[in-house]
């Protein structure tokens, strides 16, 4: 019995799934269940009747997954795998701008800790980030913690009045508008595809801008055959597997996340046989950072009102 026979056949016994994000190796995504972003895992992890979630990806999707489904094990294949635009806000400054605006709703990318979204309103993805905040009957918007991806729904909602937090992507924010004139120079035929999580200077020469579902969506759909990527190289996998016949290119060499790139089969494997340290978050935590994610999921819902109430924390 191979790696990949094994890790199916524990699967089974032990009534587990693999929730593997677009961003881990290619051997990883594989042997998933379910692959995708974060908004796809959240929903994904909320639905689910398996008794063991085994979540192939950095922490912060460990906490979502515990927070949404308090009766089932969580398990992460490498513990130490962490984000770490997930820590970069300070909730002393969160607090001072709630002071300042009557009206402000804080409102938190999913790549974030507990310990932050406790202090948010709502959270949101790449992918929903922009149906939400519009739907959101506040005028003033604090966006935390990814300035990049808040400054891009900014320029999407001119209506609105955005605050913005010194935090970002280490990986996206590596790619430069030289980076991209670079490549398109070496493929002048490529259509340009970026993530949110770009600065806004890359994002300017971008043709798509989008979540990892999205670019893949709209590789999909095009009539262009080939695409310059903006964004980490795990999406490749998924991207050759669904358009064999269409070209790719990464904007720029080693666009990975080490983090993520740290979940190996083997670590899959380890983890479904011996168990490992299940997610746990502090009941008194849970209970502040559960409610901005159910609304995510909630505002996120096809029949969501568009403007709804209750923009603020209760």
């Amino acid at each position: 019995m191979n790696i990949e026979e094994e890790i199916q056949a524990l699967k089974k016994k032990k009534n587990a799934v693999i929730l593997a994000h677009y961003y881990v190796p290619a051997e990883v995504q594989a042997v998933a269940d379910y692959v995708g972003d974060s908004f796809y895992l959240s929903k994904v992890a909320a639905k689910t009747d398996a008794d063991v979630l085994i979540l192939a990806g950095v922490s912060f999707m460990g906490e979502s997954a515990a927070l949404l489904n308090p009766s089932k094990t969580v398990l992460m294949p490498e513990p130490e795998a962490d984000c770490p635009m997930a820590h970069m806000a300070d909730a002393a400054k969160i607090q001072k701008l709630r002071d300042e605006y009557d009206d402000l709703a804080v409102v938190c990318y999913i790549n974030s800790t507990a310990a932050l979204k406790q202090h948010a309103d709502v959270c949101i993805t790449s992918a929903n980030a922009l149906e939400i905040v519009r739907k959101l009957p506040n005028q003033h918007i604090l966006f935390i913690p990814d300035e990049n991806l808040g400054r891009y729904i900014a320029s999407q909602l001119p209506e609105k009045h955005f605050l913005f937090n010194d935090g970002r992507c280490p990986v996206h924010a590596c790619v430069t508008k030289e980076i991209i004139q670079k490549a398109k120079k070496a493929h002048p035929n490529s259509l340009v595809l970026a993530h949110p999580e770009c600065t806004p200077q890359a994002l300017a020469l971008a043709d798509y801008i989008g979540s990892t579902s999205g670019i893949l969506r709209y590789a999909k759909e095009s009539s262009h055959d080939s695409f310059i990527i903006c964004t980490e190289d795990g999406v490749l996998y998924e991207l050759q597997k669904q358009n064999p016949e269409k070209t790719f290119y990464m904007a720029m060499e080693n666009f990975q996340c080490p983090d993520m790139k740290q979940i190996t089969l083997e670590k899959v494997q380890t983890v479904l046989k011996d168990g490992g340290q299940p997610v746990t978050v502090n009941p008194a935590l849970a209970k502040s950072s559960l409610p901005p994610l159910q609304r995510m999921l909630d505002l996120a819902a096809p029949d969501a009102p568009k403007n709804p109430q209750g923009g603020k924390r209760p």
